[in-house]
């Protein structure tokens, strides 16, 4: 997945926003709180894409080849997928939208109203 494709995917999620940070980082949110990443850093500036996960798909996730618990966010049960071919696209889509619901489930009634995601989740 590239990251244009990440990044049209993720804007099209209910109620997200887009913000640049960490050195050109594609950090995509839901009510400001962060649920998916696309970066380029490291050796030769490999693009890693990363996401929050439910506990269970944590667990699998990071025993496959090319997904690593993501550094920073793992304590929070997010993966980061190290290469290109980690995952097929079709199942980044279905993990990013995944993590789009965990995190929007998390948002108060208030923020959910104020962003029409009630009856979403």
């Amino acid at each position: 997945m590239t990251r244009d494709d990440f990044d049209l995917y993720c804007k099209n999620l209910k109620a997200t926003t887009n913000v640049i940070q960490w050195g050109n980082a594609s950090v995509w949110k839901v009510g400001g709180k962060i649920f998916a990443i696309c970066s380029n850093w490291g050796p030769g500036e490999q693009q890693k894409i990363s996401f929050k996960c439910n506990d269970l798909s944590y667990s699998i996730l990071i025993e496959q080849d090319g997904i690593i618990p993501a550094p920073y966010l793992a304590r929070a049960k997010w993966v980061q997928l190290e290469n290109e071919g980690a995952m097929a696209d079709e199942d980044i889509r279905a993990y990013i939208e995944e993590a789009w619901k965990i995190i929007s489930a998390k948002l108060t009634k208030t923020v959910k109203k104020e962003l029409g995601l009630l009856d979403q989740n």
